[in-house]
């Protein structure tokens, strides 16, 4: 045995090892991009060589090599324009007096938040005040 003489197990050996715990290993083919994403920036990784490694059902990947930067992600811009519902444009045009376009319009403008589109109708800052 080669471990009881203080070497390490050939590849062959590692792999029983691990069959014998319960885990499986397999690299992931083709991988030319992995990106992690944070809440402030993005760690890209090109060209990496990943493993999955599977123990008692639960996969881990291993990601190893490859050229790596960081990128501060843009800020992303609504893609679409929610359309207010008609409740709620009721509920805004109720509280402030104001017509159901001019509710709809202000609705639009707030996002679809009935509060600040209340506020912005009274005429009132939605800033906090300090």
């Amino acid at each position: 045995m080669k471990a009881a003489r203080g070497g390490m197990p050939g590849g062959r050996d590692a792999m029983r090892m691990m069959q014998k715990m319960g885990m499986k290993v397999d690299e992931v083919a083709n991988v030319s991009r992995v990106i992690i994403k944070t809440a402030s920036k993005d760690i890209v990784i090109e060209e990496p060589n990943v493993t999955m490694v599977t123990v008692q059902g639960q996969a881990m990947y291993q990601i190893a090599g490859g050229q790596v930067t960081e990128e501060v992600p843009a800020p992303q811009a609504p893609t679409t324009t929610a359309v207010p519902s008609e409740a709620d444009v009721q509920l805004v045009a109720q509280q402030t007096g104001k017509s159901m376009d001019e509710s709809r319009n202000a609705l639009v403008e707030a996002g679809g938040d009935l509060a600040k589109a209340i506020l912005s109708l009274k005429g009132q800052s939605t800033a906090p005040s300090t």
